[in-house]
C-alpha cells in the first residue's frame, strides 16, 4: 500500500502548498511482518522558512501491529533527532538508542507496558479499529513511546462525514480527533482531526492539525492498494 499526500500551511488565512508526505507498507517474512515507512519533506521553496526532512520506519507484527523495530530520523527547523527502538516481548523491555541536537546521545532500557506503539505503528493501529462499535465522543486509549517517554494518548470518535479533496473527489469518511504530544511542530492537545474512508481500508483522506504557529492540512493525492 502507498498513500501520497500534499500538505498545506495556513499563513494569514491563506493556504500555502508546503510539503509532500508519503506512507507505504510492505509485507515481508511470508506476510507475517509489515514494514511501515513515512517520509515528509517540505517543498524546497519553503526550506528557508522551516525545513522539514522526516523519515519514520517501523517493522511490526502483521497480526497485532505491535512494533518490533522503530527508527525515526528527522530534521525540523534545524532540530535533529535520530532514535532507534528495539522491542523485546520475551522479557517485556525496549532498548533505545536516541540522539537529538539539544541533548546529544543516550542509551536506555525500559520496562515495556503491554500494547505500546511507536508513532508510526500507532497510526496504522488506529486504522484497524472497529469504529462501528463506538458511539460519538467515545475515546480509544493508545499508549505511545515518544522520545523515551510513554504517553497515554487517545483518539476520540466523532462520527461520519462526507469530505471533498482539493481535487474535487468526495468520500464518505469516519472522523476522529487525536490527542497530541507537544513537540517542535505540533502544539499538543486534542488538536488533530482525521478523516478516513468509511470502509475496510480506512484510508486517511484529510488530516488537519494546529501547529506551533498556524495550522496544517494534508489531502490524499494518490493511493495504490
Amino acid at each position: 500500500e502507498t498513500a501520497v499526500y500534499k500538505a498545506y500551511y495556513n499563513w494569514n488565512f491563506i493556504w500555502i502548498e508546503a510539503a509532500d508526505v508519503q506512507f507505504s507498507v510492505k509485507k515481508v517474512a511470508d506476510n507475517r511482518i509489515f514494514d511501515l515507512e513515512s517520509i515528509g519533506t517540505s517543498l524546497p521553496k519553503h526550506d528557508w522558512f522551516f525545513m522539514v526532512r522526516d523519515t519514520f520506519r517501523s517493522r511490526v507484527d502483521a497480526r497485532t501491529l505491535l512494533p518490533l523495530v522503530y527508527h525515526r530520523k528527522t530534521s525540523e527547523g534545524g532540530y535533529k533527532v535520530d532514535n532507534r527502538y528495539q522491542f523485546n516481548y520475551s522479557d517485556s523491555t525496549v532498548f533505545t538508542e536516541t540522539y537529538n541536537s539539544d541533548d546529544g546521545a543516550a542509551r536506555d532500557t525500559f520496562n515495556l507496558p503491554i500494547c505500546t506503539f511507536d508513532v508510526l505503528s500507532a497510526i496504522y493501529y488506529t486504522r484497524s479499529l472497529d469504529f462501528a462499535k463506538l458511539s460519538i465522543d467515545d475515546k480509544i486509549p493508545v499508549k505511545v513511546l515518544i522520545d523515551n517517554e510513554f504517553n497515554d494518548l487517545f483518539i476520540r470518535y466523532l462520527g461520519t462525514e462526507d469530505v471533498v479533496t482539493r481535487a474535487g473527489v468526495s468520500y464518505n469518511c469516519i472522523k476522529f480527533s487525536v490527542l497530541l504530544v507537544e513537540g517542535t511542530v505540533f502544539k499538543g492537545g486534542e488538536d488533530m482531526f482525521v478523516w478516513v474512508t468509511n470502509d475496510e481500508k480506512r484510508v486517511p483522506i484529510v488530516v488537519e492539525a494546529k501547529v506551533i504557529i498556524g495550522s496544517v492540512k494534508a489531502y490524499l493525492t494518490h493511493y495504490n492498494p
